[in-house]
């Protein structure tokens, strides 16, 4: 049965009302709306610990809505399992989003979701994966984490062409016309890997309520 979560409310230090679920003020909060979604693949977001301060960011809502995901906020983890927090974990049944965005090949057009070489080079969507790992911040933080945890490049490299245009608009001017939220990044990630179609559906009507509620409250102050 799926439940939705009930926000729980604290104060600050400068008396804004916070939702303790979401970290998030609480005119902003949506977690009465989320409906946690079963997923084949482990969702593995990490996330750069100067990026939770961003009021819509979308890394934690991501993780709430997903049972079977886990959200690490740091700089580096020594490996891809202590990252998990597991014992062990096998790199080559994962994927990780790569941040470059050229991918090398002789007039074909690139898929949606690609996966490729560390020189670049497409290759076929590997069998057998358990998850799939995405870098929250900046591209800035992005790139730091990147060079920062060397067991990434033991990971199959995938390359995500946007489908559709970012919802942040206005919110949030992006470094690049393809750039998306984590939380969209991860519902078309998982839509291309054969996850339920209401799994990201239902990712993209979160993000866009908690943006909606932002143009809101802005309107409102």
């Amino acid at each position: 049965m799926l439940t939705a979560f009930i926000p729980i409310m604290r104060f600050t230090q400068i008396n804004t009302m916070h939702c303790e679920t979401c970290q998030k003020p609480i005119e902003l909060c949506v977690c009465a709306e989320i409906r946690p979604q079963d997923t084949r693949l482990h969702v593995l977001i990490l996330q750069h610990p100067q990026e939770p301060d961003h009021e819509i960011g979308s890394a934690r809502l991501a993780h709430l809505a997903l049972p079977n995901s886990t959200l690490k906020i740091g700089l580096s983890w020594r490996n891809l399992a202590a990252a998990l927090g597991q014992k062990e974990a096998d790199p080559s049944h994962w994927a990780v989003l790569y941040l470059g965005s050229g991918i090398k090949s002789e007039g074909a057009r690139p898929q949606p979701l690609q996966f490729v070489s560390q020189k670049g080079a497409p290759i076929a969507t590997p069998e057998h994966l358990e998850g799939i790992v995405l870098l929250d911040g900046t591209w800035s933080q992005a790139k730091s984490l990147w060079w920062r945890n060397a067991w990434l490049l033991k990971l199959r490299r995938a390359i995500l062409t946007p489908q559709r245009k970012s919802l942040y608009k206005e919110l949030r001017k992006e470094p690049r016309r393809e750039c998306l939220s984590t939380i969209e990044s991860t519902s078309e990630t998982l839509d291309l890997l054969g996850e339920k179609p209401e799994v990201g559906e239902h990712l993209r009507t979160l993000f866009s309520q908690l943006l909606d509620q932002r143009r809101r409250s802005k309107k409102s102050s």
